[in-house]
């Protein structure tokens, strides 16, 4: 296992991923540095669904080009579940309000929807499952989870998407205040990884 293709053009998930994976021994390419495209339509109802979809597609387009043929390729699908909002937004989260609304507007817009919600109330998680699909056709999927709750205002920078407003009580911050070490520790991301390294170590070894 020379190489890992992870399905996104998202660099800041890109910097999440190599960190954890790192001591893989393998090279991992985000499909944005392979020029690869699939035509993946994320129509699934569960996070692992579309993980797996995304998965599949991309590996199904690697497979056409010689020097990724035999490539395990990773996809994540990856959200916040608000437990007041039935889970909102969920599966939809990167398409909430639309996919080129920024992300102070979608997080302002979930502060103001608890308007008046005490904090046991605001309970909420950060899910992400990660598909891989091998050369051989077979599939795994995994599911990590960061648990907390909806802050009331907009804090920190380390972090991207909803970060800024996901507050952990036991740590006094937000995930967007964490230190990227201390977050890849905690965050769904970090879990999902973590138990997916665990497979490709055992399946590899």
């Amino acid at each position: 296992m020379d190489k890992i293709i992870f399905a996104t053009g998202n660099e800041h998930k890109m910097e999440e991923v190599r960190m954890i994976l790192k001591d893989l021994g393998a090279e991992i390419l985000s499909q944005k540095d392979t020029g690869i495209t699939s035509d993946a339509v994320e129509d699934g109802t569960t996070f692992e669904e579309n993980a797996l979809i995304k998965a599949v597609a991309t590996a199904k387009a690697a497979r056409e080009v010689p020097e990724y043929r035999d490539v395990v390729v990773l996809a994540d699908d990856s959200g916040l579940e608000i437990d007041y909002l039935n889970k909102e937004p969920g599966i939809y989260s990167a398409r909430y309000m639309g996919e080129d609304t920024s992300y102070d507007i979608k997080n302002q817009t979930l502060i103001d929807r608890l308007e008046g919600v005490e904090d046991q109330r605001r309970t909420a998680r950060f899910v992400c499952a990660i598909a891989a699909a091998f050369p051989d056709g077979s599939t795994e999927v995994v599911r990590g989870t960061m648990e907390g709750i909806i802050g009331y205002e907009i804090i920190g920078e380390n972090g991207f998407g909803y970060d800024p407003i996901f507050y952990l009580p036991e740590y006094g911050c937000t995930s967007a205040q964490l230190a990227p070490e201390k977050k890849n520790e905690l965050s769904h991301r970090g879990e999902g990884l973590r138990k997916m390294r665990a497979i490709l170590e055992k399946r590899y070894r």
